[in-house]
């Protein structure tokens, strides 16, 4: 593959997308960013900033923001994807007409689609032509999209199939605060950074709820096990669970303050309506959606997942959170393996 001046396409403007785009543009890549929104695209073409979705930093000039679709995709080397999972399949569907052989595609949503259940890997293979799947690849583990734009020190994985195309966009997107490792988990990867945002609600109404760092421990330990279940019956690798996908970005998510999830499950704790929690938000709880699709694939796979089943209850059924930890703590005794 060749290493020479290549322009990137972001597509998707909002926190971690923005994120990826000052990343890049401060390793010298030229970066085209597509807004859904026209006012943010053209704010950040003014005024070097997305006020919206990540406010206080600063854009650089060789990044160009647009409500084009076709401006993000054409004659780019490599297209980010990151929208919402209930807003992929949309927009990606609209970028087969302009997008270019040999174009790698990374995507970094963190979703499963609820009508489907698709990870993003099987959205996109399904919606991409069959040359370009050997060019997809998922970026995974934890990274808070303030702090990948402050520059602080970071670590993920990039998984692909194609051995060739990790290396390569391992060496795109590494710099000396950015560490990338490679991976051919991709189900393990999307797996588990999809599920973690399921605990990490369950982490935050146990906050909520005024419990301790040993329920919360307790809950990301367990959290684990669930969602290795489910990877192991549905093809992945066990360790990709144990790494930075897996373990390093569940524990960010279920303690980070800057966790949208781990902020939706603490104000369900304190007692606050789930309508009136997403109505004040301007970007989206991912677990919220997830929480949805995961029961149903431990439904369709035959898994046990307790805690997903009861942040499924709370967010759609309305259990009351204190009625969910009784019924997690009272539970059947097993051995812990």
């Amino acid at each position: 593959m060749d290493d020479g001046n290549i322009d990137i396409g972001v597509v998707g403007a909002g926190s971690f997308g923005t994120s990826m785009a000052i990343h890049l543009s401060k390793k010298g890549y030229d970066i085209a960013l597509w807004s859904f929104e026209a006012s943010v695209a053209e704010t950040i073409n003014t005024q070097r900033e997305n006020k919206v979705y990540l406010p206080s930093f600063e854009l650089e000039y060789n990044i160009k923001a647009t409500h084009v679709l076709k401006e993000a995709v054409v004659g780019k080397k490599i297209i980010v994807q990151a929208n919402p999972s209930h807003a992929t399949r949309a927009v990606m569907s609209q970028i087969v007409t302009f997008l270019e052989p040999g174009t790698i595609i990374v995507n970094c949503t963190k979703g499963i689609e609820n009508e489907t259940l698709l990870t993003m890997s099987e959205l996109l293979e399904q919606i991409l032509p069959d040359e370009h799947h050997h060019n997809l690849a998922f970026l995974s583990g934890p990274s808070f999209a303030k702090e990948v734009a402050a520059g602080a020190p970071t670590a993920v994985t990039i998984a692909a199939k194609d051995e060739k195309v990790a290396k390569y966009c391992q060496g795109i997107f590494a710099s000396e605060r950015f560490r990338v490792y490679t991976s051919d988990d991709i189900v393990g990867a999307e797996l588990a950074s999809a599920l973690k945002n399921v605990i990490a609600i369950a982490a935050g109404i146990s906050d909520g709820l005024g419990f301790g760092h040993n329920t919360r421990a307790a809950l990301i330990t367990r959290g684990v096990a669930e969602i290795l279940r489910l990877g192991k019956k549905m093809g992945a690798k066990e360790m990709t669970f144990l790494g930075l996908s897996g373990m390093g970005d569940l524990v960010l998510t279920c303690t980070g303050d800057l966790s949208r999830n781990r902020s939706v499950g603490i104000q369900l704790g304190r007692g606050m309506k789930l309508d009136d929690i997403l109505a004040s938000m301007k970007m989206v709880a991912e677990g919220v959606k997830t929480a949805k699709a995961a029961y149903a694939l431990a439904q369709k796979h035959e898994v046990e997942m307790p805690i997903i089943e009861q942040v499924y209850r709370v967010i759609f059924e309305n259990k009351n959170p204190k009625d969910a930890v009784y019924d997690l703590m009272t539970r059947e005794f097993k051995a812990e393996a």
